[in-house]
């Protein structure tokens, strides 16, 4: 009996600054930030496709918002990234609280950053990114 299974390339540019840190928190920011600039393209194909018309503003707009997405997620992953290399450093293992921590430190920033009601947003952002990074590791225990 055969077996036939699907496999995807590996892409993987790595930028060597000399810092391991910050050579995580750099892997981060270009891997995730450029799911966030192919989301966007995606997003825009599917409007430009549905409004059967494509402008020089569309356009203007598209590579505003791939921009804009892309520095985003990408900001936030190379935080994540870079505490969770920390975080694993301090505390002399690989494990899954180092994802919850990594996550709770990440999620309580970025509200930081971007809450008018502080307070609260910090702690629930602090609770969301460590649940679902905590989650995420999980799942990749399963593959």
């Amino acid at each position: 009996m055969a077996s036939a299974s699907i496999s995807s390339p590996k892409v993987d540019v790595f930028i060597d600054t000399g810092n391991p840190l910050l050579n995580h928190t750099l892997d981060g920011f270009l891997k995730i930030g450029t799911v966030a600039v192919g989301k966007v393209l995606a997003e825009e194909t599917y409007h430009v496709v549905k409004r059967g018309s494509l402008s020089k503003n569309n356009l203007e707009t598209a590579l505003e918002k791939m921009c804009k997405e892309g520095v985003y997620w990408g900001a936030v992953a190379g935080v994540y990234v870079g505490m969770e290399y920390g975080t694993e450093r301090v505390l002399g293992t690989k494990d899954w609280k180092n994802a919850m921590i990594s996550g709770a430190v990440t999620g309580a920033l970025v509200s930081v950053v971007g809450s008018s009601n502080r307070g609260e947003n910090i702690v629930m952002g602090a609770i969301t990114g460590g649940a679902v990074s905590t989650a995420a590791k999980f799942i990749s225990y399963l593959t």
